[in-house]
């Protein structure tokens, strides 16, 4: 068994992945809001 040291992993590519999820969420939620307003204000 490997020994673990705390904090030498390289999270390079792990932050990426998050960043890019966190955008595509980010835009997801936006035209989420979008398409509500544009409902209540057609609807409404």
């Amino acid at each position: 068994m490997s020994d673990h040291k705390h904090g030498e992993m390289d999270t390079t590519v792990q932050e990426k992945t998050f960043e890019g999820f966190m955008k595509i969420t980010q835009r997801a939620v936006i035209g989420i809001i979008v398409v509500l307003i544009l409902l209540a204000l057609i609807g409404g």
